[in-house]
C-alpha cells in the first residue's frame, strides 16, 4: 500500500513557520481548530510540531496574560513536549501506524525534506477499520 493514498496535500493543512509569533500560533490554530499543527522554515522543510499544550504552558511560564505581549514571543522559543516524526513518500505502511500510534498525525516530506502534507491518524483507523469490516464480511460467508 502507497502511503500517499492517505496524504492530506500541504494546500490542504494549517500549519505555521519558525519566524510566526506566540500569538499568530495561537490564532491559526484556534481558527483551524486544530490542536496541534506542523512547524515550517522559510524553505518549507518541516522543523517540528506545536501542540496546544505547547502554548499554554510558554503562557503560563512567561505569564503572559494578554495577546499584545504574545506578539513579542517567536514560536521558536516556546518550548515543544515532542515533535511529531515525520515519514517519506517511501515509507512502509508499519512505520506509518507505529508513529500515528503516538501522535494525531504523521507529516510527510519529500526526498529533499519539504513538507509536503499530513496523514492523519483518524484516516490510517477508518481505513483499517473498513479492511477489518471488509474481512468480517468475508468470513460470514
Amino acid at each position: 500500500m502507497n502511503i500517499l493514498f492517505f496524504l492530506k496535500p500541504k494546500s490542504e493543512v494549517a500549519y505555521i513557520h519558525d519566524y510566526h509569533t506566540l500569538r499568530q500560533a495561537l490564532e491559526i490554530m484556534e481558527y483551524h481548530r486544530y490542536s496541534s499543527v506542523p512547524i515550517l522554515n522559510k524553505e518549507g522543510k518541516y522543523v517540528g510540531s506545536i501542540t496546544e499544550g505547547d502554548l499554554l504552558w510558554a503562557l503560563k511560564r512567561w505569564n503572559l496574560l494578554n495577546l499584545k505581549d504574545a506578539e513579542d514571543v517567536s514560536i521558536l522559543k516556546v518550548d515543544r513536549r515532542l515533535d511529531y516524526q515525520c515519514v517519506t513518500a517511501k515509507s512502509k505502511m508499519e512505520d506509518l501506524i507505529g508513529r500515528a500510534m503516538e501522535q494525531n498525525f504523521v507529516p510527510v516530506i519529500d526526498d529533499e525534506g519539504h513538507f509536503i502534507g499530513i496523514i492523519t491518524r483518524r484516516d490510517i483507523i477508518e481505513y483499517c477499520y473498513n479492511k477489518m469490516k471488509g474481512c468480517a464480511d468475508c468470513n460470514d460467508r
